[in-house]
């Protein structure tokens, strides 16, 4: 079953919704390109990703399984999906900072193996990109060709300081919208990075909550190595995935993981299994870069829907809570945490 949007919702002026308005919009009329609007909401869309104890998506649930909650208060589930490769608008936020320079190819690689595997071609995928330095810049804006994307990710190179939440601002407030958003297509972040910022205007809760008003489901792939993490940027990446419904992957500090004894091999280049640039160390590398990339591109791809319609106040304005659980034990359910029933103020988006 196919997830479509009523005729109400195809062309919206402004991406300004933290959650989908369905109902209670009139046709949408062409405007400026900074037209915007403020409405209620209507409708609660939450995507939602159940693993189970070993991480393995499960992907044969009913409606029934699930429960949904708004403020602690249980819904009715109006609409159920469970369709797979669900159209989707991808956003790359690529760390070009000097932080990156280290493992800058295979975080490259990484990148455009991302842009190939979520935008095959198929025109109900598209994504953008966004690098940021000491400025975040929107390098090549939505499209469905992911060569043009890739080509541009093959010219970077690194250098400067780190503006993630400017980046995170920008794929919200200045690329041009597919019809259909935030519904079909559903709206995602990647950001390949190590969740550092030391040059953005904006700041984290600033962006969080854009994000959380948007529908935005934010995934980071994080470019710490092993070893010198830093706890702070982890935080970032963790608070704005964990609050939309994303997750984080650490593929270079999960090299070693499935060597034993690493640590009673001590080497001049510290206690690795491997020494730093063999090959057994770069095929170690490889492998967990591609895992990490699997997973992100598995979890965008595999997906629930359920779609809810809460009974707020009409002058309601606060941050309304959300929780799913699935009434099968020992399941892993995430999903975005809470949305607000107000729009954003202003964007710079237009529709394509």
């Amino acid at each position: 079953m196919s997830l479509k949007a009523p005729n109400t919702w195809l062309a919206p002026r402004s991406i300004g919704l933290g959650i989908a308005l369905i109902a209670l919009l009139a046709p949408a009329q062409e405007a400026s390109k900074d037209a915007t609007f403020k409405s209620t909401v209507s409708e609660v869309i939450v995507p939602v990703t159940v693993t189970d104890q070993k991480g393995r998506y499960l992907e044969d649930l009913d409606k029934q399984d699930f429960r949904i909650f708004d403020n602690g208060k249980e819904q009715t589930i109006e609409y159920f999906s469970r369709e797979r490769n669900q159209p989707v608008v991808v956003g790359f936020l690529l760390d070009l900072s000097n932080s990156s320079r280290t493992q800058w190819k295979d975080y490259q690689s990484a990148a455009i193996d991302l842009v190939d595997t979520l935008l095959p071609g198929d025109k109900k995928f598209s994504g953008y990109l966004i690098g940021y330095t000491t400025q975040a810049d929107l390098m090549v804006n939505t499209t469905s060709d992911s060569e043009k994307i890739v080509s541009r990710i093959r010219t970077l190179k690194p250098g400067g300081g780190a503006a993630l939440y400017d980046a995170l601002y920008e794929s919200i407030t200045n690329r041009t919208l597919v019809k259909g958003e935030p519904i079909e297509p559903r709206r995602v972040v990647i950001i390949i990075g190590d969740g550092h910022d030391n040059a953005s205007k904006k700041t984290l809760d600033e962006v969080l909550e854009l994000a959380q008003r948007e529908l935005v489901t934010v995934y980071g792939v994080s470019t710490s190595s092993y070893g010198s993490g830093n706890d702070a940027d982890d935080d970032v990446l963790v608070k704005l995935a964990l609050a939309t419904g994303g997750k984080v992957e650490y593929p270079l500090q999960n090299v070693y993981r499935d060597i034993a004894g690493y640590l009673q091999v001590p080497t001049d280049g510290g206690n690795y299994a491997y020494d730093l640039g063999t090959g057994g160390y770069a095929t170690a590398k490889f492998n967990s870069i591609a895992r990490a990339i699997a997973h992100i591109t598995g979890e965008v791809t595999t997906q629930y829907i359920l779609r809810y319609i809460p009974d707020i106040p009409v002058d309601s304005k606060d941050r309304r809570d959300i929780r799913v659980d699935v009434t099968l034990p020992n399941l892993q359910v995430r999903a975005r945490r809470y949305y607000y029933p107000f729009s954003t103020a202003a964007t710079n988006t237009r529709s394509r």
